[in-house]
């Protein structure tokens, strides 16, 4: 039976699903700064407070042995508790390790200054070896320091920005590495000592300016949104 004319089929009239609009959440404010702070205090915090009554005890030896013990006793804690260890933790963990290492080893001053050139080389390589894998560092840093939950199906575009950004740290780690290792052997030591904090704020500021922006960009250009949590 032909349909009457002027009627359209139900077909045509009925509205088409819209696209759904993909996006990510952040906790909400206080949330977020409870998360990120504990992230830090839990992998700086309490090492750095180890380290300095462990000096005021028994000198510069006892501090970095009681920081490296705190450092790892946490990590050995999470992984236990939780069945991993975060990445900042892990960070901070290769770099205490190789600093108390060197610093240990001997008493020569270059030995003691070659710690700041070999963190740093040591962390380019953990970013680097995820770079371009399923799982960059940089994404599990944003899940377990601001808590970012992405989209809960698989986004291209985010996972390419994730290993370039990855990249932009593992270059960041290697150029600092680079400068310490010149001007380790070039500058006074207290001179030394100065550059590397200044450099280390400076690159670090810089590395996070450049990932923000560049991730803003990301989430306009795929139509995403960042929104807090309802909860």
């Amino acid at each position: 039976m032909k349909p009457k004319p002027g009627i359209a089929d139900e077909r045509d009239i009925s509205p088409s699903p819209r696209p759904m609009v993909a996006h990510l959440e952040l906790p909400r404010p206080l949330r977020l700064i409870r998360t990120t702070a504990w992230r830090i205090i839990e992998s700086a915090g309490l090492p750095l407070a180890a380290y300095v009554v462990g000096t005021w005890l028994g000198g510069r030896d006892t501090g970095l042995l009681a920081g490296l013990t705190a450092t790892w006793s946490l990590a050995v804690i999470r992984k236990i508790s939780c069945g991993s260890v975060p990445s900042l933790l892990t960070i901070s963990a290769v770099m205490v390790t190789v600093q108390t290492a060197l610093v240990l080893a001997t008493g020569e001053l270059w030995i003691y200054l070659l710690q700041f050139p070999v963190a740093n080389l040591c962390t380019c390589v953990l970013f680097a070896r995820t770079a371009r894998g399923p799982n960059p560092l940089v994404a599990r840093l944003a899940t377990e320091l601001i808590a970012l939950r992405q989209p809960a199906t698989y986004h291209p575009g985010l996972q390419r920005f994730f290993q370039g950004a990855t990249w932009l740290w593992a270059g960041k780690f290697l150029l600092l590495t680079a400068v310490f290792g010149v001007t380790m052997w070039t500058e006074p030591t207290s001179t030394f000592l100065m550059l590397c904090t200044a450099t280390s704020v400076t690159f670090t500021a810089a590395s996070v300016g450049a990932t923000t922006v560049w991730f803003m960009s990301v989430l306009r250009r795929h139509s995403l949104r960042l929104r807090f949590a309802p909860v």
